[in-house]
């Protein structure tokens, strides 16, 4: 397989391959020629969950054939998932799935060559750490990491690797986003003065499992292996299947949706993380037993941390008992705004010549423009629509071939966990949260916050 994959390398540099392949670009017919018709790129799957069948398994038969990759191991603790996860993929494949029942079963058996990162969001960074120790190229979902101690292992550990590491923010696989992205770093837009990201849901059921967790026992799982780095709590099938609403098993709605939408103001604004964050919100809707809130406010405040007098605002609003479930990205300048719902750049609340010429002032208003095609963003269980899922699903597929940086790199990963750590420690703290840039620790009430 390393032999194959130099050879593919060097005969992709002389073809002069880009960052990103086209759909045209390498057909099934160029693979085969470079690669050989047998050697495969063999993925397994950390995780059998939800999100890697409802999003990961279509995205990955959308390109598999044509990009020669194959399915070839599910790993899961609880043998109901590993099972269902192995046969579904055998269904899919048309050929035997190994089902393992840990990932030391995966990995020392030298099975993949890459894998999926489906699980709890408190073992993304963990997972992604074991993976690529053992050689593999990975696709990690996003929160990254929950703590800054697990997200500075992972950096470290696959900055000193060759793996390609794609973290699962897919926005940055949508046209219409790297449109964006193209024109406010343009300058065209102007200096961002503040962004509101929303995501407001009326769902009961959201992160709730309540088929599940009758059937989950302990003795058909490992709990203690599930737990990993954290502290020692007995048996919870509601921790394990609806880790979502539990604390410190998710930071729920920052580490859920807010770190898709926090990424997109690091992606254009060239910045790695918030100076500060506040946060309020509470339980108010859904009296079932969650830790998490069910509904939050959080304000931060983005610059440079060497220009206090230089930076903008970001506020993220979520509620889970009242919305139409259509997330909102609206960033703004003093020239108008950039809606991301609407994919539109307006002149909307712009200085106008009226309010101008008070002060002695020229009008600033920007153009009505469309960014490219359209990628409708909807609160789905996918948190982005299948196209984008897809299209991010085959760039990391793509650099697994090419060796190329994926659109959304460890760094990605790094920094948008830095914004939600950063918020959750201001959810359970109640202080003003800011970074230390020197530690690389998130600081509340001038203490380093831990779990």
């Amino acid at each position: 397989m390393k032999n194959s994959r130099r050879t593919f390398i060097k005969q992709a540099a002389l073809a002069g391959a880009g960052v990103m392949v086209s759909k045209v670009s390498w057909s099934a017919k160029s693979y085969k020629r470079i690669i050989g018709a047998n050697d495969r790129v063999r993925v397994g799957v950390v995780g059998f969950s939800d999100r890697h069948r409802s999003s990961h398994v279509p995205s990955f038969m959308n390109h598999y054939k044509e990009l020669n990759f194959d399915l070839v191991a599910v790993s899961d603790i609880w043998n109901k998932r590993r099972e269902a996860g192995a046969a579904l993929w055998k269904e899919k494949m048309g050929h035997d799935v190994i089902a393992c029942r840990n990932n030391e079963e995966m990995y020392d058996k030298k099975l993949v060559d890459a894998v999926f990162v489906s699980t709890a969001d408190f073992q993304h960074a963990l997972h992604a750490i074991e993976a690529v120790k053992a050689g593999c190229d990975v696709y990690c979902e996003k929160p990254f990491a929950e703590t800054m101690e697990d997200n500075r292992a992972a950096l470290k550990a696959i900055k000193a690797s060759n793996k390609i590491v794609q973290i699962g923010s897919q926005r940055r696989s949508g046209s219409n986003y790297q449109a964006a992205e193209n024109f406010i770093k343009s300058g065209k837009f102007g200096p961002i003065t503040m962004v509101e990201l929303t995501w407001n849901v009326n769902q009961p059921g959201r992160w709730r499992r309540p088929k599940d967790v009758p059937l989950l026992k302990e003795e058909d799982t490992d709990w203690k292996r599930y737990l990993m780095n954290r502290p020692h709590d007995t048996f919870d099938a509601r921790k394990y299947l609806e880790f979502r609403l539990f604390w410190p098993y998710s930071s729920g709605l920052p580490g859920q949706w807010m770190s898709h939408q926090i990424d997109t103001v690091h992606w254009f604004s060239g910045l790695q993380h918030p100076r500060s964050v506040v946060a309020n919100g509470g339980i108010y809707a859904w009296k079932d037993g969650r830790k998490n809130w069910d509904t939050i406010s959080a304000v931060f405040d983005y610059g440079p941390m060497n220009d206090p007098a230089t930076g903008f605002q970001v506020t993220f609003s979520s509620r889970m008992h009242n919305g139409d479930e259509n997330p909102a990205e609206i960033y703004y300048s003093n020239g108008g705004e950039l809606n991301l719902n609407t994919n539109k750049v307006s002149p909307k609340g712009g200085l106008t010549k009226a309010h101008a010429a008070e002060m002695g002032m020229q009008a600033n208003l920007l153009p009505e423009l469309s960014l490219s095609e359209a990628e409708p963003v909807i609160a789905s269980a996918n948190t982005g629509g299948d196209k984008l899922t897809s299209a991010h699903v085959r760039n990391w597929m793509e650099c697994v071939r090419s060796r190329k940086q994926p659109h959304a790199p460890v760094e990605a990963g790094y920094s948008h966990s830095i914004a939600t750590i950063m918020t959750n420690a201001a959810v359970h703290t109640g202080q003003k949260v800011t970074f230390d840039e020197k530690t690389q620790e998130v600081m509340a009430g001038g203490k380093v916050f831990k779990f």
